[in-house]
């Protein structure tokens, strides 16, 4: 888990680099919107796979204690979003993020369908 975690957290900021001309800290934003790799599926995998190291973390461990400090952290991180990054890249992006946010979802993807 931790693995995956690790990938897809650095597939995040692989992506803000190529893509996005910048990179996940906030004194260098990515100057692009990026709504490709990762960012197709759900609009936060960079947090998703932060919390999936956390889990794989305390699993590896055998610690409840690290288990249970991922609950309060998505949670936080879930607050950090909703009232501060969604407002500000939709600030920023204007209406190409209002419609990525109309077709991807927070935190889980869309179930895939047969066409």
């Amino acid at each position: 888990m931790m693995v995956a975690g690790g990938i897809l957290a650095l597939a995040c900021i692989a992506t803000f680099v190529t893509k996005g001309e910048g990179t996940p800290a906030p004194f260098d934003p990515p100057r692009k919107f990026v709504a490709v790799g990762p960012y197709k599926l759900v609009r936060n995998p960079m947090y998703i796979g932060g919390f999936v190291v956390l889990l794989g973390f305390g699993l590896c461990e055998q610690s409840y204690t690290i288990l249970l400090f991922g609950v309060p952290w998505i949670l936080l991180a879930h607050l950090f979003v909703i009232l501060y990054e969604e407002p500000h890249l939709r600030a920023t992006f204007g209406t190409p993020y209002d419609a990525y946010c109309r077709s991807v979802r927070r935190w889980l993807p869309r179930p895939f369908t047969a066409t």
